[in-house]
């Protein structure tokens, strides 16, 4: 009952309700991430530490069922959904370290360790993805400056014959006639410009 009411509230569509949700998620999220970073990086205090495990496994798996009872604007529905397999990948690999050290010990957790700090960084990458400002959508179109059918065939004409005169003055030794090609061919694509 509770559950359907959260989702009723939250599963509006709105870009302001999806975003005081997200909000809330990554004030709840916030400190299990930074706790699972230190753990992830030191495996001595991953070892000592190792009964949060399962109270931070959690953390991570309610993240997820909000995640999943959230409607997010269409423009943001890919990363959204790439942040819900963040989280669930995070709690996953969480569980697998955990259950190797409850039976095998750190020699058993500690190949997994990069694998979980990867999926770590992926709901961090993808926090950052999601709060990245989307592109506003243009109310109207951009209109092209109209050009005549003809514009670009004359200026590749204009291009190559430029080219052409430019090579055999050059070969001729004819620097004057050199520099007024290009002068003359600059000036043509720029009016010929769309």
């Amino acid at each position: 009952m509770i559950a359907r009411a959260l989702r009723q509230t939250l599963d509006s569509g709105s870009p302001r309700t999806y975003a005081a949700a997200m909000a809330g998620l990554w004030i709840d999220l916030g400190s299990a991430l930074g706790r699972l970073d230190v753990l992830a990086s030191d495996l001595d205090r991953l070892v000592e530490d190792r009964e949060l495990l399962p109270s931070l496994q959690y953390e991570l798996h309610r993240a997820s069922e909000l995640v999943a009872g959230l409607t997010p604007p269409e423009l943001s529905s890919l990363v959204h959904e790439e942040l819900a397999d963040a989280l669930a990948e995070a709690r996953e690999t969480t569980a697998e370290i955990a259950e190797a050290l409850a039976n095998a010990g750190l020699e058993a957790a500690a190949p997994l360790v990069w694998e979980w700090r990867g999926a770590l960084f992926r709901v961090r990458f993808a926090r950052l993805r999601l709060e990245r400002p989307q592109p506003a959508e243009l109310p109207y179109t951009v209109a092209r400056p109209e050009t005549h059918p003809a514009q670009p065939w004359l200026a590749a004409v204009a291009v190559a014959v430029g080219s052409g005169l430019v090579l055999f003055a050059a070969l001729l030794g004819l620097w004057l006639l050199v520099a007024l090609t290009l002068a003359g061919t600059g000036a043509a694509s720029l009016l010929l410009r769309p």
